[in-house]
């Protein structure tokens, strides 16, 4: 997972694009919640994963296909940045009949990392 794109606005609209496979979504949201696999011996190190993901995921979850996993990361983002996918980079959403679950997801997964990054870094560029 080291070949991750690097978290900024523009990885955050390629996810929202759908540019970024579901899989990089998947590992970006994985490694800012402190998942780390270690291939020496072939397994999640969940030590830096807080104990609220650690308890009920002790390895990662796949966001695009889990919706209980999907529900409990939108409940992990702060309420003020609830909205900040419109608030910050103005997307305004998928059209009706252009997007299912799985466009939903990786929304949800977008709007976290950003807000996740907003958090981290203080501001979003």
């Amino acid at each position: 997972m080291s070949n991750l794109p690097a978290l900024n606005t523009e990885t955050i609209w390629a996810i929202l694009d759908d540019k970024i496979g579901d899989a990089i979504v998947n590992q970006l949201v994985w490694h800012y919640l402190g998942y780390r696999y270690d291939s020496s011996i072939a397994k999640w190190d969940n030590s830096e994963v807080t104990s609220e993901w650690r308890d009920d995921y002790p390895e990662p979850p796949n966001f695009i296909d889990s919706r209980p996993a999907t529900v409990k990361l939108t409940r992990a983002i702060p309420k003020d940045n609830k909205q900040i996918l419109k608030e910050k980079l103005g997307f305004k959403g998928y059209k009706i009949g252009e997007f299912g679950p799985r466009q939903t997801r990786r929304a949800t997964a977008a709007n976290w990392l950003l807000s996740y990054l907003q958090e981290t870094q203080g501001s979003i560029e």
